[in-house]
């Protein structure tokens, strides 16, 4: 549905985009993760057609998206600071994308209108920065789109909202197999919506995984070994801590085949626990310290 191949952008004497490689199947809910300043935002904006790339690829459905009119009326993007006249009503929008946009269903905003109570006549410069990313969502559901790409898509709304949008996206993935695209620092909520992972640094992909196949290739280990006995060597630890003499590892592998290799430490306590994205992320990322200096979430 949506590869990128050797992505490159340059701005200056900065490299945005150092080779990028992505690949987004039909019908998945991707999220896109990295640091600050890791490329990101660079890279949804070229997936938009909004900016040419230096070198590489990027293709939808096979076709190139810069400057092509018919791969762009599939794609809604929502970004994180929502575009409007100073001057526009709701309506005002609303009537604009309709123009714009061929697919555009009017009974299907008109339903969602309703169900979230949104004013047509308010101006858009007096809605809260929640209020404005609902009026969005409105703008782009209704566009039916085949691509939904979204730029820390629910920050400002309330939960009852948040679960709402949610929902209706995760609709339109199962009943018409939309594919949406999240860039968001909010790990937790991705972790309960997505089916696949990439984690971006310095312009590259880190690593692009299902997240089933991210969670079970990391493992968490606690353990308390005898005093004469110590770690099997050969074991790839993305970080090790100890409290007393329980030591609590982050290890790469399948739990099952640690728990075996462990197993000949003879250790007297041993438990496999499962790994959050957040924590995934970090240690992708090479540990607790690159949490602290380089973004927040």
């Amino acid at each position: 549905m949506i590869q990128v191949t050797d992505l490159v952008k340059s701005f200056e004497q900065t490299k945005a985009l150092d080779g990028l490689n992505l690949s987004v199947p039909k019908a998945a809910v991707y999220g896109l993760v990295g640091p600050n300043g890791a490329g990101k935002s660079t890279l949804i904006r070229h997936l938009t057609g909004i900016y040419r790339q230096d070198a590489g690829e990027i293709r939808i459905d096979g076709e190139p998206v810069f400057e092509n009119p018919a791969v762009k009326e599939k794609i809604a993007y929502i970004p994180d600071e929502i575009p409007y006249w100073s001057q526009s009503t709701v309506d005002d929008m609303r009537r604009f994308y309709e123009a714009v946009y061929p697919r555009f269903d009017r009974a299907y905003y008109d339903a969602l209108s309703k169900q979230f109570a949104l004013d047509g006549k308010q101006m858009m410069r007096k809605l809260s920065k929640g209020e404005q990313k609902l009026a969005a969502f409105h703008f782009a559901l209704a566009q039916r789109p085949e691509i939904v790409i979204l730029d820390e898509p629910v920050d400002g709304l309330d939960p009852v909202n948040r679960r709402k949008v949610w929902s209706l996206l995760l609709d339109d993935v199962a009943e018409r197999g939309v594919t949406v695209l999240v860039s968001s620092h909010n790990l937790r909520e991705l972790e309960d919506v997505c089916d696949h992972v990439g984690i971006m640094n310095r312009g590259r992909m880190l690593l692009e995984r299902s997240l089933s196949e991210l969670q079970e290739n990391i493992v968490k280990i606690q353990l308390v070994l005898p005093e004469d006995k110590s770690l099997p060597e050969g074991l790839e630890i993305l970080h090790q801590s100890m409290s007393g003499r329980l030591q609590q590892l982050i290890l790469r592998g399948k739990a099952e085949e640690l728990t075996e290799r462990l197993a000949a430490s003879e250790p007297i306590y041993q438990d496999v626990l499962p790994l959050t994205l957040e924590e995934i992320f970090i240690y992708e990322l090479g540990g607790t310290e690159h949490e602290f200096k380089n973004f927040v979430l």
